[in-house]
This record gives C-alpha cells, structure tokens and sequence, in this order.
C-alpha cells in the first residue's frame, strides 16, 4: 500500500497526537519521530518535514512538549523533544476523543440508508 502523507490542513489535530504518542515513551528528535509513526503505521502515514516542525513548534508554544539540543545515534546535532506534564494531559484528553470520534465516524459509515 502507498504511503499516505499528512496534510497539515487536515490532519493538525491528528498529527499533534501522533507526535505525542511518539514521544509518550521518552524523548526524540524530529526524524526520529516522523520515523517512529511511519513504522507504527505499516508505512502508510508519512510526516512532511515542514508539517512536523510546524507541529513540533505548535506544541512546544503550548507547552505540551520541551526542547533541548543533543546528539543523535549519528552524532549529528539535533533537538530532542519530551512531553512535560500537560502534553501528557493533552494526550489522555485527545486519544479519548479521538477514539469516540473514530468510532462515530465508522458508525455513520457502516449505516445504512435510512
């Protein structure tokens, strides 16, 4: 199956809680964490970089995650991103709505006409 590749438009509450679900388990960069929902999703969710930083940056603002600059598993400079305490509130708030808001609109797809 071809890739799906977030649309920041459509996709910006959905991908804030990709990106909080990526980082639920301790801190990555950004590479890491687009990599992390492309391999959770059988590659078919793909993060564009611009999206994710755009994301990464609304978050932070938010203070849903923080920042600090360190080295990757290649050495290379990079900013590591955690979640603080409310992004993990943020997390446990948006699953659950996620979950009963995917739930409704599987209800009204498998409906039948009325």
């Amino acid at each position: 199956m071809n890739g799906v590749s977030a649309d920041p438009r459509l996709l910006q509450g959905t991908l804030d809680l990709l990106v909080l679900r990526a980082l639920k388990w301790g801190p990555r960069h950004g590479y890491d964490v687009a990599r992390w929902i492309q391999q959770s999703s059988d590659d078919v969710l793909r993060v564009e970089d611009r999206a994710l930083y755009v994301a990464l940056h609304r978050m932070e603002d938010r203070g849903w995650i923080e920042a600090e600059w360190g080295s990757s598993e290649n050495n290379r400079r990079a900013r590591f991103y955690e979640l603080t305490a409310k992004g993990r509130r943020a997390l446990a708030t948006r699953t659950s709505w996620f979950q009963r808001y995917s739930e409704a609109v599987f209800k009204v797809l498998a409906a039948a006409a009325a």
